[in-house]
This record gives C-alpha cells, structure tokens and sequence, in this order.
C-alpha cells in the first residue's frame, strides 16, 4: 500500500495502517493484512527453485477497494498500485524495475527533500537500484556507504522482529536510516559488482514554486477524432527543481484540432471529477488527457493556476 508522494513518520513496517489524510506511506513499509511487502515476494523467488514467478495486485491503482479505509469518506481508490490512478509511477515503481529489469538502469532515491519544519529530524533516505552498493551524500559530507546484503535468507527474515528490522529489505533495497533532514542537495553515487562508479544521481531542496511543466507522451496523434495524447503537469522552481508540496487548483483549456477529455491527479481520497477541465495538483502532479478531431491541425492545450507561470503544449494530429 502507497500513496505517490506521501511519506510517514517514524518509519516502519506497519500493516492497515491508517492516518488522518487517508494516504499510505510510499516508503513501501505498509501492506493489507492479507498481504505482504515486495520483498517477501523476491526472496521467495530467487531462493525457492519451485517458484516460477511473481504477481502483485495491482500494477495500476483502479476505484473502489480503498483498503485499509474501507468505511472512510472521501477514499475511494485503492492503493495497491506500483503506478497510481493518473498514470503516474509511485516510488514502488522503481523498486519492482531495480528487481525486475537489469537490462534499464534503475537509480532512485526517496522521500522528496523539500521537509519544511523537519530540520535537524531523522528522515530516513532510501534507494532502489540494480547496482549493489551505494553511497550517499547530504551537502557533500558522506552518510555512509550501504550494500545488499546478499547473505538474507529465506529462513528466520520473516519472524516479527526479522519483519521489524526490515531484514528481507537490507538485501534489496538501500537505506539509510538515520539521516538528519537539511535543506540542500542530496547525491547518490552507485557503483558496480567491481567498484566502479556506475550511476549518480542528485536531488535538491525546491525553492519556491514558480511555473507549470507539460510533458506529452506523444506530441503526434492520430486525426481519427479518438486518439489520445497523455499530458503530465507539474511544478517547478525557478531553477527548474520539481516541487513536491505544491496542491494547487490548476485550469485547463484546449484550442485547434482537438478537445479537453479527463484528467487525474493519483490522490485516492480526491472528489475533483475527472471530466471537468480543472484538478487539484497532487504532490505537485496532475495527468490531462486531450482527444484528437477529425480535422488534422495543431491542437493547443493550456494550464493555468494561481501564483505559477502558466505553460501551453502544441499536439500535432495527423
């Protein structure tokens, strides 16, 4: 269970865990009573011969099932999903791709670093990846460097205190459990089976929020008035670092050879409706959707919100 974007604290495996804000934690900690982590999944695969796979529920968030807030208005959407309802990937994502898919580089560090009120406050950093050791870095003064442990076996890491000293995540996730929260830049550098530096990765503290991002999935679309091109809207600073915080009502509008369709923002608890040309950000993040007409031209798609830089995206159709 996760919510993209939402992280709690202290950090610890928790099962139906429930808060004020209907979220779950995306530090991948929190599963149903009937379920468990990814990890206790890979370790039965990679260690059982008898095993020939592995099934999670779900790839994608969908409506209805809001477990464990089965009886709490406004939720109304699961949180199973490894991406949530607008299509967005959850840190989960990354974790499943470090596991699954060696062939694509997979670095990915987590919580945001935007903790206004947490200085000085241990905000536990983590990281998944398909390289085995890494080394983090906080304003460029080490916080140690971690490796899978590889010597985790099936036998005695699922006891409770196994589960409580997240001993089944040691081997495949990195993490560090004790870093202090201080604004600024946080870097990863992976290295390979041999040592060598194979990946680095920066994350910094956002400023305030300044303008609206769009990136299309496909800036071409098909002139059969059905075609559909995905729009992703977030929120950067003026130096272009993503805002994690940011919430705000944002507006849609479309001109030229198309037409506004739906959208969503992956918050399971969120009563915006999905066909109404406005939607709150979630964590700084929304999807629109624009549908093609029949006529080919150019179809221009514009957001707007209060206090950020508006942005326009030209979709050709064809």
């Amino acid at each position: 269970l996760s919510s993209r974007g939402v992280y709690k604290f202290p950090v610890e495996r928790k099962s139906m865990a429930m808060y004020d804000d209907h979220q779950a934690s995306s530090y991948d900690l929190e599963h149903a009573s009937w379920s468990n982590l990814p990890e206790d999944d890979f370790i039965l695969h990679d260690d059982l011969h008898y095993t020939i796979g592995e099934f999670i529920w779900t790839g994608f968030d969908y409506l209805g099932e809001p477990t464990p807030y089965y009886s709490h208005w406004p939720s109304h959407s699961s949180l199973f999903g490894a991406v949530d309802l607008a299509g967005i990937p959850k840190d989960r994502f990354y974790l499943y791709r470090s596991h699954w898919n060696r062939e694509v580089e997979t670095l990915h560090i987590l919580p945001h670093w935007n903790w206004n009120g947490r200085e000085g406050e241990v905000t536990p950093i983590f990281v998944y990846t398909n390289h085995p050791t890494a080394e983090l870095f906080i304003n460029g003064k080490s916080q140690g460097v971690r490796t899978k442990d590889l010597s985790i076996p099936v036998e005695g890491s699922y006891s409770e205190e196994a589960q409580q000293s997240l001993e089944r995540q040691k081997r495949y996730r990195l993490m560090w459990m004790d870093t202090k929260y201080e604004p600024g830049i946080v870097k990863v550098v992976a290295y390979d089976a041999e040592g060598n530096v194979a990946a680095t990765k920066e994350m910094r503290t956002a400023g305030k929020p300044h303008r609206l991002v769009l990136e299309a999935d496909r800036t071409e679309i098909t002139a059969d008035g059905k075609d559909l091109s995905f729009i992703t809207i977030s929120v950067v600073d003026r130096q272009g670092n993503p805002c994690p915080n940011v919430n705000e009502l944002v507006r849609f509008s479309v001109k030229g050879a198309g037409s506004y369709r739906a959208a969503a923002n992956g918050d399971p608890a969120s009563l915006d409706l999905f066909h109404l040309p406005h939607m709150h950000l979630f964590n700084g993040k929304l999807v629109a959707i624009v549908e093609s007409s029949r006529q080919p031209g150019i179809l221009t798609f514009e957001a707007k919100a209060k206090g950020l830089r508006k942005a326009s995206i030209d979709i050709r159709t064809r």
